[in-house]
Parts: C-alpha cells; sequence; structure tokens
C-alpha cells in the first residue's frame, strides 16, 4: 500500500513497475548491459482508489503527462540499481499525486496603496507634461 495522503492510498497491485535496459545516467558499461530504468505506470481511469473527483483533477492537473489512454507514466534512471531507480519513481509519483491533489490556493483581491496611486498619477502627470512640450508651435498665421 502507498500512502499519498491522509484521504488516499493506492494499493501495490494498482502500480505497475517494469525495468527496462539502456538508460542513461551513472554505470559506465553497466548501463547497456542491466536492465535499471525504473518505469511506473498508472492507469487513472480504472483505479478504484481514487474518488470521481480525484480522479478529474488529476486528469486536468496532469493532462500533460498522461498517454493517450489516461496512463500516468513515469521514469527514473538516475540511479545504478534497480531498487534505487524503483524508490525514486515511487516518490516522484508520491510528490506528483500529492501536488496534483492539492487545493489550488484562492486569490485574495487586494486594492492599491495609497502610495502607488499617488507615484502612478505623479508619472502620468510627468508624461502628460512631456507630450505637451512636444506639441507644435503655434505662429499665429491662418
Amino acid at each position: 500500500m502507498m500512502r499519498i495522503d491522509r484521504g488516499l492510498t493506492i494499493p501495490d497491485d494498482e502500480i505497475l513497475i517494469r525495468f527496462e535496459a539502456a538508460s542513461r545516467g551513472p554505470g559506465g558499461q553497466n548501463v547497456n548491459k542491466l536492465a535499471t530504468r525504473a518505469v511506473l505506470r498508472f492507469d487513472l481511469g480504472s483505479s478504484p482508489s481514487l474518488s470521481e473527483f480525484q480522479r478529474d483533477r488529476l486528469r486536468t492537473r496532469l493532462a500533460a503527462r498522461l498517454t493517450g489512454e489516461g496512463i500516468l507514466q513515469l521514469r527514473s534512471d538516475e540511479h545504478r540499481t534497480q531498487l534505487a531507480n524503483r524508490r525514486a519513481v515511487l516518490a516522484r509519483f508520491s510528490q506528483l499525486l500529492t501536488d496534483a491533489l492539492r487545493p489550488v490556493k484562492a486569490r485574495r483581491s487586494t486594492r492599491p496603496t495609497a502610495a502607488s496611486r499617488t507615484r502612478r498619477l505623479e508619472s502620468k502627470r510627468r508624461r502628460s507634461a512631456t507630450k505637451q512640450r512636444r506639441g507644435g508651435r503655434d505662429t499665429g498665421e491662418d
């Protein structure tokens, strides 16, 4: 069981982790011979652990990371061993879901301060005066 937050726990059988060869990162020739890259797949659409609200929120917030079938796929190949890459990809998965499910903080509207209004009006006056000075000279001839 993987605990994401107080309201969400995902069973291990819903998370598929496989290992691939040809990872990048440290290991020299070893990376060409051993399958150390961890690839995590999680099907958002068919997960019974998620409520409909959580599923919709994850779909919208993680849309760029989902495949066409709605599967979240993460990779980790930053370590030399399968175990370390497995831990890294699970930690990233947990953090990603936690961040995506966190409610958006509502913006509280504020009013401009008196000083900022004064500065803005003074700037407008200076700009207006500059443009007034540029005006064409009236010679009085018609």
